[in-house]
């Protein structure tokens, strides 16, 4: 339907709402049942069935399974009846393919759970009240209430507007805000760029305010015509799972030259080319590590979860990364390091402190309250208000005073607003008086205020506004300011016409300044000293006065009284290259812009530095943008402030950034470990074999024990691993380079020598089982069995020694229970194939005597005695050395 076209009253009239009212509950449910949910279609995902396809058609298990079937086809045409070999290996590639699955369907959950963590809110009317409901639920004909810095949540018509501009880049393309409004529109044709009375679906309110009634939404708006904000099925890859994929594949080339070397050289030794064939296939299948990114996709997954428990909700993945890179934060002071807790506590005149009672100071609070978007409430008799937090403060002082906001509006009805905005930093209402008089009234940052002001008011006189008069208001704010007190300066005039739009502000009457409390959150100083421990350095950008921005930071450990502050103009008058240079030493930016953030930002980048920022504001998108990792406000934040974020802290609280990196060092390490562990494992199963034929021994290992290893050692030990609890001393290391490889620091080589340690046990235990054990050294049954049950059971126990740089006996074998429990499972497992005499004919093993059980158990310790003795003397490199000499 042409919604554009018709006046806001028909279009009320085609829904069948009240826009005062709006709908009730009975009439929603009926709405969702015709138009279901406000939202997408996703991409269909694949059914169970696609997904094994996808994984037996892996080239490595195509091979496995056509060797099986050619051992089938061999045994069955020779009259042997013999099928075991190829049961086991199809059992086990079944079981291994199923696995896959369920870490690939456990990741895309995980993923989803995500997307309900950030599900945004819309405030509405409905049932005459006004409440704020998931975007998801809204339908057409509910009325959407929206002002600066809200996403649009469907496409609707504008019923009420006050000076709204919209961005809609996303839609239309055009780069500016467009100017908006409620008028009929007459043309049919008129392009979707000049419906001036029409909001769509991802456009962003970017000043002002409207009441507007959805009029499509889901699939059905323009935005979903075209599909432009469908979400894919299947999520991108962040950077260290595309660096980890890249991994695995040199890694699987590596593996499959052993696999081939491993081929030629059985067959050179005249081993049945089959036996040979399906040894060096699943040597290839068991330790190339294809599941690796899909197991740090659930590590990543299960870490946002208890993020989102620490409130902080994590909406890019990658930021989780990032995280553990993080050197410095860039930090809002309002509600992010204050408690957002708003208090009037002074005011004053040009000359003097009044106080609160004074005649003089309620007719400030007078004009606080009608230049004043919040609303009064009663919770038991008490007084409470619902809007912004300073405009709370101001209306709280007004009604304590008996300034009644409902009485002075009929007396002052409003007629018009110019809105604040971070840019101007100043808000202006218009209204009119009993004598129909224009009286306009503006609140905002002292200079900006004082810009506007041609005069001020002394004992009820207007005077002409002085330097000299200018320099003493100067100091009244200087002196509140360094109070920690957040400086609002008032000022009015009255018309006898509403001026010009450009004259409104001009020419103002300069009334006085109030004097706002917002304490420092309690443990902020503790979060600040935490980061100092870990490397971090934090930075306060606020807009607020010089003097209250360096109070507050001093208090809570940012800054000293001898630092530096450099202001907004300062920046102004700096080249990128000077900038550059101060950002290094400077704690403190105050009257800052959105502008002037972004410009910190990419000096502080510039510099090497990995910047964390915060943010609530419409302007403030670009900043959040530019950092490496943009954390948007969940209480005070603008949906466009969210939108442009990596991360939103739900609780606004500084203390929840610092507890987010230390998460996201925490996950790293995690993941680091689990690639510790399956790489260290994986190459001890290739060199064992490899050793084995280079030796002109008999296989140490067949496929069924490879696969086996495989299976019980790759799966539920390395997810657990990802669940680690983090390091208490985590934050007083520093941060992490990004720079570095993945294999820095030394794990590369730890991987490679705790891989060989590994397969030496693995093939030392065969040694001795053939020379001592076994009767027929060409078919040493006993020596495999104790091969494959030292190499099963030193890979688990390889688990522990990954867990952390400490000792055991200092961390505790009990510090991570899930991982005990996964062990002690797989270890059991790995015990009943070798003990039960229905399993030993499978897998061609035989029990073992206690005396072999000991050997094994021994050997399989061994790589965690050398660890531990390494960890003990703190020498790695040098020790390793002397050990292998």
């Amino acid at each position: 339907m042409d919604w554009h076209t018709l006046s806001t009253e028909k279009v009320l009239e085609k829904l069948n709402v009240n826009p005062k009212k709006g709908l009730n509950n009975d009439e929603v449910k009926k709405r969702q049942l015709i138009y279901g949910k406000n939202a997408l279609p996703e991409e269909k995902r694949k059914s169970f069935g696609a997904k094994l396809m996808e994984q037996i058609s892996d080239f490595m298990v195509i091979i496995l399974i056509s060797a099986a079937g050619i051992s089938f086809f061999t045994s069955f045409l020779s009259g042997k009846s013999d099928y075991i070999d190829t049961i086991i290996i199809l059992a086990i590639v079944i079981i291994n393919s199923t696995i896959g699955i369920l870490q690939e369907t456990k990741a895309e959950k995980e993923i989803d759970s995500l997307k309900h963590l950030s599900t945004s809110l819309t405030k509405v009317i409905r049932n005459s009240e006004v409440k704020k409901i998931p975007t998801e639920d809204i339908v057409p004909g509910d009325i959407l209430s929206l002002s600066t810095g809200n996403i649009v949540c469907a496409d609707a018509r504008i019923i009420k507007s006050s000076n709204l501009a919209v961005e809609e880049s996303a839609i239309t393309g055009e780069s500016f805000a467009t100017e908006k409004n409620e008028s009929k529109i007459y043309d049919l044709n008129t392009p979707l760029a000049d419906r001036k009375n029409m909001l769509y679906t991802g456009s962003i309110i970017d000043r002002g305010r409207a009441l507007a009634v959805a009029v499509e939404t889901g699939a059905k708006t323009e935005t979903g015509k075209v599909q432009a904000f469908v979400n894919s099925g299947k999520p991108k890859q962040t950077p260290l799972q595309i660096k980890l994929s890249h991994t695995s594949k040199i890694i699987g080339i590596i593996i499959m030259i052993i696999s081939i070397i491993v081929f030629f050289l059985g067959a050179m030794q005249k081993v049945n080319l089959m036996e040979m064939f399906m040894i060096s296939i699943s040597l290839a299948v068991a330790a190339i590590p294809e599941g690796l990114p899909a197991v740090v996709t659930i590590v990543l997954a299960n870490g946002v979860r208890r993020m989102a428990k620490n409130n902080t909700i994590v909406r890019k993945l990658p930021a989780v990364e990032t995280l553990g890179h993080a050197t410095v934060i860039c930090s809002d002071k309002t509600g992010t390091l204050t408690m957002n807790k708003m208090l009037v506590t002074e005011i004053r005149s040009t000359f003097n402190k009044e106080n609160l009672n004074s005649h003089f100071a309620k007719k400030i609070l007078k004009l606080g309250v009608l230049c004043n978007n919040s609303s009064p409430t009663r919770n038991h008799g008490e007084i409470s208000a619902q809007g912004e937090p300073t405009e709370n403060a101001l209306l709280i002082a007004g009604e304590k005073s008996g300034i009644h906001k409902k009485d002075l509006e009929k007396i002052f009805p409003r007629i018009s607003e110019i809105p604040f905005d971070s840019k101007r930093k100043m808000m202006t209402t218009l209204h009119k008086t009993s004598e129909n008089n224009i009286k306009i009234i503006s609140k905002g940052a002292p200079d900006i205020i004082l810009e506007k002001c041609s005069y001020y008011i002394e004992n009820e006189k207007i005077k002409p506004l002085s330097q000299k008069i200018i320099q003493k208001i100067n100091f009244q704010i200087d002196d509140m300011a360094s109070k920690s007190l957040r400086t609002l300066a008032f000022a009015f005039k009255n018309e006898k016409n509403a001026p010009e739009n450009s004259k409104i502000e001009k020419n103002l009457i300069f009334c006085g300044v109030i004097g706002i409390i917002d304490p420092p959150r309690p443990e902020a100083n503790y979060a600040v000293n935490t980061c100092k421990s870990a490397g971090i350095r934090t930075i306060m950008i606020t807009g607020d006065h010089k003097n209250t921005a360096q109070a507050i930071a001093e208090q809570v450990g940012i800054s000293s009284p001898d630092s530096k502050v450099i202001t907004g103009p300062e920046i102004n008058k700096m080249s990128d290259k000077i900038l550059k240079n101060k950002v290094k030493n400077c704690h403190v930016f105050a009257r800052i812009s959105p502008e002037h953030k972004v410009r910190i930002i990419k000096a502080l980048q510039a510099n090497g530095e990995i910047v964390a920022m915060t943010g609530d504001g419409v302007n403030d998108a670009p900043a959040l943008k530019a950092a490496d990792i943009g954390c948007a406000m969940g209480k005070s934040g603008t949906d466009a402030a969210k939108s442009a974020s990596d991360i939103i802290l739900a609780d606004d609280n500084f203390t929840s950034v610092v507890e987010t990196i230390r998460q996201g060092r925490g996950m790293y390490d995690n993941i680091k470990k689990t690639i510790h562990f399956l790489l260290s494992t994986n190459i001890g199963e290739a060199v064992v074999v490899l050793l084995g034929f280079l030796l002109r021994l008999p296989s140490p290992l067949l496929a069924i024990h490879l696969l086996w290893i495989n299976l019980v050692t790759d799966a539920f030990p390395a997810l657990a691993l990802g669940m680690d609890p983090i390091d208490k001393n985590i934050m007083k290391r520093f941060p992490n380079d990004p720079k570095k490889s993945l294999f820095s620091n030394g794990l590369g080589y730890n991987i490679i020598i705790e891989g060989c340690f590994i397969a030496s046990v693995g093939l030392l235990a065969f040694s001795i089982g053939r020379v001592f054990f076994d009767s027929d050294p060409f078919n040493p049954i006993i020596g495999r069995t104790m091969s494959f049950v030292t190499l099963g059971l030193s890979q688990l126990i390889q688990t522990f020694n990954v867990q952390s740089r400490k000792s055991l006996f200092i961390t505790g074998f009990f510090s991570n229970l899930k991982l005990v429990y996964s062990v002690v499972l797989c270890m059991f497992l790995q015990i009943i194939v070798i003990t039960l005499p229905m399993f030993t004919a499978f897998f061609k093993v035989s029990p073992l005597s206690n005396l072999q059980w000991a050997i094994v158990w021994i050997l399989a310790l061994f790589p965690l005695i050398i660890s531990e003795t390494e960890k003990f003397f703190k020498k790695k490199h040098d020790f390793y050395i002397l050990f292998i000499l």
